[in-house]
């Protein structure tokens, strides 16, 4: 079910958005870049929506597990006591119930299983969108700032010769603060598989955090050292 848009995701990011782009930078005009960046955001929009519609399913999924749970362990106490009471046929109806129960908390906990992973697809789909979308727009500013250089080059007095290194000069500005203000990523061409990494990275380093105050816990609210756990090097009690 959710294939589609995860391919749809997949597509903006990479051919489609590249070839909307070069478009534009061969027709030197910026309508096809803007547009690009519009198609971006309702891309962002839809995958974001799917993440909150599959965060419901599992909140939902999960209301109900815990409502399973609760009638399961009522309906072992009843056939206990109808037992107790020598009733075997209201002790069977509760061990039957019991198990269609059970089934039913089989299927919930597969449905959440399977909300929670489309959950964390989605959003790591919204991070590599945003990240492409922040990208896209440094390479317009430095588009624009490049064409409004030209534009001015043209009306400056001077030789060809002269106008064309001063085109030259200002093109290679526009490109450095397009590429400082990207975080210093070259070209601003970001593949999926590298806006994944990134995101994946970003995950890993939140996890360690995670595992370090845990063990800080554990070990009795004290901090984890640096370094391995190993003292920093400093002055003998001698002196």
């Amino acid at each position: 079910m959710s294939d589609s848009i995860f391919v749809r995701v997949q597509r903006v990011v990479s051919g489609g958005v590249g070839s909307a782009l070069d478009a534009a930078e061969r027709l030197s005009g910026t309508s096809v870049m803007r547009q690009a960046i519009r198609e971006m955001d309702a891309a962002i929009d839809k995958a974001d929506g799917e993440r909150e519609s599959a965060r419901a399913r599992r909140l939902q999924a999960e209301h109900h597990l815990q409502a399973c749970r609760k009638q399961l362990a009522t309906l072992k106490e009843q056939a206990r006591f109808a037992l107790d009471r020598q009733r075997l046929d209201l002790a069977e109806a509760a061990v039957g119930r019991q198990i269609d129960v059970e089934a039913q908390a089989a299927s919930l906990t597969k449905a959440e299983g399977e909300a929670r992973a489309d959950e964390r697809r989605f959003g790591e789909s919204v991070d590599a969108l945003k990240l492409r979308r922040n990208q896209m727009y440094e390479e317009l500013r430095a588009f624009e700032a490049t064409q409004r250089a030209a534009a001015s080059d043209s009306e400056a007095p001077g030789s060809p010769d002269s106008r064309v290194q001063r085109r030259a000069e200002r093109a290679e500005e526009a490109f450095e603060r397009a590429l400082a203000a990207a975080g210093g990523l070259g070209g601003g061409r970001a593949s999926p598989d590298a806006a994944a990494k990134v995101a994946e990275l970003e995950a890993l380093q939140k996890q360690a955090a995670i595992a370090e105050r845990l063990a800080a816990l554990r070990d009795g609210g004290k901090p984890a050292r640096g370094n391995g756990g190993k003292k920093r090097p400093g002055k003998s009690a001698r002196g």
